[in-house]
């Protein structure tokens, strides 16, 4: 197609990697540039969850349409993309007063979760503590393991022509659009003077090497994903834009995680820390930015893996001159321009 738009994507992480995927469908010859390393995508539990989000992060409450509506667009995009998508489901664990408050929760969302016994959880979680009489479940909530879905993503899109370079992007050089899709990237602020609303939050998430199936976990200020390694997260420290692992920080994690799956005491564990982007609301930049032939795919805050189909979506019907979608206008970058 030799007037198809030439777009380079700033950044391979699961939002550069579905926006690209998206792009080179729509038809555009894609080029992702990334500098290579490690993520926050990579790093994350690969959570697709709109109703525990919803309920337990009050900053996400008033998104949970949205946030529903990206999550319904992922069982196509794992088809497409060869992703296993986990649909078991999440249950929350814990005292007594924090389970009311989670109930409660879901209540004022007009969402619903079944009240299950200890041993029907357990079922549905092996290896979870005995000392947890019962539980609240969704079938709501999934997940990806998202090392498995970065490869899967990448694949599918170099299979659809999508070219990958190792490089850091500082110009829209000879492309048409360029899609910035790289978190904070201060770096960039010239192309994307919107990017000075972004905050860092940093976040460390623990692994432990063990086989375990079953549903996701929620406790008090820990999740529990199981997979390729039981993943135990994660924190939020804003204002914090290193990678440094502080055992300080990832002890409370492994505590409050061995607590939920004390059969899990003794095995290999990795820790890790990344850094998410996060705006003022919430919401991702999503959209056109202030400089010609600039699109901004930022700010997903601790939902990436979650937003990034509707992300997608967004940014292929923006460059393409489609309609981008009811959700368009509370994810554009232009809300934040004085």
């Amino acid at each position: 197609m030799t007037n198809a738009p030439r777009v380079t994507v700033a950044g391979a992480g699961v939002l550069g990697l579905t926006t690209a995927l998206a792009l080179a469908d729509a038809g555009c010859a894609v080029t992702v540039a990334d500098p290579g390393g490690p993520n926050a995508s990579s790093i994350a539990a690969g959570m697709i969850a709109p109703v525990f989000e919803a309920a337990l992060d009050e900053g996400a409450r008033p998104h949970l349409e949205l946030l529903m509506a990206s999550r319904d667009l992922w069982p196509g995009l794992a088809q497409r993309a060869g992703v296993a998508l986990d649909r078991s489901g999440a249950l929350a664990v814990g005292e007594e007063p924090w389970l009311e408050k989670v109930a409660a929760a879901f209540g004022a969302l007009q969402l619903h979760a079944t009240e299950i016994g200890g041993d029907t959880a357990r079922g549905l979680c092996p290896g979870l503590s005995e000392t947890f009489d019962k539980a609240l479940l969704t079938r709501e909530d999934w997940r990806v393991d998202a090392p498995t879905a970065m490869g899967a993503l990448a694949a599918a899109a170099a299979a659809a022509g999508v070219r990958f370079e190792r490089r850091i992007v500082r110009e829209r050089g000879e492309a048409d659009v360029l899609v910035i899709a790289t978190g904070v990237a201060a770096e960039l602020a010239e192309l994307g003077p919107e990017l000075a609303r972004l905050s860092p939050i940093k976040g460390h998430i623990v692994r432990v090497a063990a086989e375990v199936a079953g549903a996701t976990v929620r406790g008090e200020g820990i999740y529990a994903a199981p997979g390729a390694g039981m993943a135990f997260g994660a924190t939020m420290e804003p204002g914090r834009s290193d990678v440094a692992v502080e055992d300080d920080k990832a002890a409370p994690l492994l505590a409050a995680g061995f607590r939920l799956f004390p059969a899990l005491r003794g095995a290999p564990i990795q820790m890790a820390a990344g850094v998410r982007a996060a705006t003022p609301d919430g919401l991702p930049m999503v959209g056109p930015g202030r400089a010609p032939g600039v699109m901004l795919a930022v700010g997903s805050r601790r939902n990436g893996w979650l937003l990034a189909p509707l992300v997608a979506q967004t940014i292929a019907a923006c460059v393409t001159g489609r309609d981008p979608g009811s959700f368009a206008a509370r994810l554009d970058p232009a809300r934040f321009r004085g």
